[in-house]
């Protein structure tokens, strides 16, 4: 028998409370971008923004301790030292208890050594780093402003200020390939981020990347490459001790209708997560033949995949749907089959 864990390193989750701030303190717009659609929210009143935020807390954290977010924009570049009223007004609730942290996205040639430590002093704990690809190519294609390496001073300066450091990667973009998302899930987890979102790239009505894919010097990555390609990136990402918080964007209403071409499917996390673990379990049977595996109950929802897709697998590997077992507790156990062991 070979007992073994989940891939994924442990995580623990509380509710997160999010506030959304699109394009705000943004310098311009990236060939991508369509942050109004994906957060199905208008760029927004700052000051509204704060004097609505307290009352919100009030009422979100009352029976429960959450997370407070700041999404969709630079929260480091805001203007008016707005990122520290927003941050004052959340300060009595993390005081109590009833804010855990305080997490926010950004531009990586948006932070400073300086800055991120009075950021830190006022109370934020987490800064999500909207990498997109440490590869330069890409970057300069999206009109980022800026190169791989100020991705890797900024996720350096973040750890330096004592704060938890997450990273966004976008495989798909213009120019970026397969081999490009293994060597930047690499350098993420080599720099020392905790988590990683993966957003593949899509094409959205009314962004710039709209007109490049329709003049067709642009191909998005197709479903089945991601679903090809992803799974080792996460499986890799697990196995470096990181978290993967997201795969693909949330389904809000006004991404959808915008969509024009990309990959999408809203069971694209647990699709490759599923092929994540296959190809784990795959490789602790290294050519031999299964003859029974206990699995977590947790697992139960997405072993198989969508709609069941990978009981062939499974099947190739010696494994009946009979000879998969769902346990109470955490561990993993497979039976080798007695001729392949």
């Amino acid at each position: 028998m070979v007992p073994f864990s989940h891939p994924q390193p442990p995580v623990s989750y509380l509710p997160v409370f999010p506030v959304f701030l699109p394009q705000a303190g943004c310098p311009g717009r990236c060939l991508f971008c369509a942050q109004e659609k994906q957060s199905g929210k208008a760029r927004p009143d700052l000051q509204r923004e704060v004097d609505a935020l307290g009352q919100a807390l009030a009422l979100r954290t009352s029976s429960r301790r959450h997370e407070l977010a700041f999404y969709g924009g630079t929260f480091t570049a805001l203007p008016d030292d707005f990122a520290f009223r927003f941050l004052e007004v959340a300060a009595p609730f993390r005081a109590r208890g009833a804010v855990s942290g305080i997490r926010c996205s950004t531009r990586p040639d948006a932070v400073s050594p300086g800055l991120l430590a009075r950021l830190a002093d006022a109370g934020l704990t987490r800064i999500e780093l909207g990498v997109q690809s440490f590869q330069d190519e890409p970057l300069a294609l999206a009109r980022r402003g800026h190169d791989g390496d100020a991705s890797r001073r900024a996720c350096e300066q973040v750890l330096e200020a004592g704060l938890d450091l997450g990273v966004h990667l976008l495989p798909g973009l213009p120019g970026h390939t397969p081999d490009d998302l293994e060597a930047d899930a690499a350098e993420a987890a080599r720099l020392g981020a905790s988590f990683v979102r993966l957003h593949p790239c899509l094409v959205l009505e009314g962004t710039g990347l709209e007109a490049v894919w329709r003049r067709g010097a642009f191909e998005p990555w197709s479903l089945e490459l991601c679903l090809e390609v992803l799974p080792a990136t996460v499986l890799a990402l697990w196995r470096a001790g990181v978290n993967v918080a997201r795969i693909g964007l949330a389904p809000e209403p006004g991404l959808l209708a915008a969509r024009l071409a990309g990959p999408w499917h809203p069971a694209l996390g647990m699709r490759v997560r599923a092929r994540a673990l296959l190809a784990h379990v795959a490789e602790l049977l290294d050519g031999r033949r299964a003859a029974r595996l206990e699995v977590p109950s947790r697992f139960s929802g997405e072993f198989f995949g969508h709609a069941g897709e990978l009981a062939p697998a499974y099947r190739a590997l010696g494994l009946e749907r009979k000879d998969i077992v769902f346990i109470k507790g955490e561990r993993f156990t497979m039976t080798i089959h007695p001729c392949a062991a």
